[in-house]
């Protein structure tokens, strides 16, 4: 549907085309839970690495996986976070340490997956870090009392281009 038939849609009926497009989104099985813009990057993230050569091929966690949204062949983990524009900040990694533990936590995950999104969705950038690279770059998040990560210049140096879409998407 394009931009001029949707603005043709009275609010109730934009509404109810929606939940259409949601109810088919979950029946092709693209999406399991109703956070749409983190089953995007989900998505985004394996159907990526699964059409790179050399790259791991991936495939969801079971739901309910606590940090850990794709694994690999290898079984490798890895948590998946979805930021989308005008955001920079990662939602949050439960069960990871408490802010004042000195000790390193117990490893929860092999690798971090970023997927930046334009605001229609569109991949703007994937990024990956591993572990080591999460430890050093997180940052707590009081409320939540978990962590998040950042997208800064430092943290995009020490992370791993994925994708990259150069193109400015208004």
């Amino acid at each position: 549907m394009s931009d001029n038939q949707f603005s043709k849609l009275n609010d109730e009926e934009l509404w109810l085309q929606y939940a259409d497009t949601e109810l088919e989104l979950k029946n092709r099985g693209l999406v399991r839970t109703r956070n749409i813009v983190g089953e995007r990057g989900e998505f985004l993230a394996i159907a990526t690495y699964n059409s790179i050569a050399g790259m791991p091929n991936l495939q969801a966690a079971p739901e309910g996986t606590q940090n850990v949204d794709a694994i690999s062949r290898k079984g490798e983990r890895y948590s998946i976070k979805t930021i989308s524009e005008p955001g920079s900040t990662t939602g949050v990694f439960y069960n990871c340490g408490e802010k004042d533990d000195k000790n390193i936590p117990e490893r929860k995950f092999e690798y971090v997956i970023i997927v930046q999104l334009f605001k229609n969705y569109r991949p703007k950038r994937i990024i990956e870090l591993n572990w080591e690279i999460f430890l050093r770059y997180k940052k707590w998040h009081s409320t939540m009392r978990a962590w998040n990560l950042s997208v800064t210049r430092a943290l995009l140096a020490d992370s791993k281009l994925i994708y990259e879409n150069i193109e400015s998407i208004p």
